[in-house]
């Protein structure tokens, strides 16, 4: 099994979380995140003063899945999330160990 940790532009979310769903993702941990990495943040003016945003708002999505799905899930959220533009975002894949369903004790893909 993996986990897929993704973090993405805002806007993005939906179009990520509608081509996740015609994949048969199903389930999706959904967090409001800040941070920055290359793109080190921006200048506004607010009232005639300047200043620097460090930390952009972005959008983490954990997804836990079966290594089959794994290069598919990718491409989709490469593909869904993608601007072209700095700040896209990045794609963090890790194996998991196990996975317990709480409810019903569940080990494994079974509890996906």
């Amino acid at each position: 099994m993996k986990k897929v940790d993704a973090i993405v532009k805002p806007f993005k979310l939906d179009e990520v979380k509608d081509k996740l769903n015609e994949i048969g993702v199903q389930g999706i941990t959904v967090t409001e995140v800040k941070g920055f990495g290359r793109q080190k943040g921006h200048t506004e003016l607010y009232r005639g003063a300047e200043y620097v945003v460090d930390f952009l708002p972005k959008v983490k999505l954990e997804i836990v899945i079966a290594d089959a799905q794994a290069e598919e899930v990718i491409d989709t959220i490469m593909k869904a999330a993608q601007t072209g533009r700095i700040g896209d975002g990045k794609i963090f894949v890790t194996d998991l160990a196990d996975v317990i369903r709480i409810r019903t004790g569940e080990r494994g893909e079974e509890a996906i």
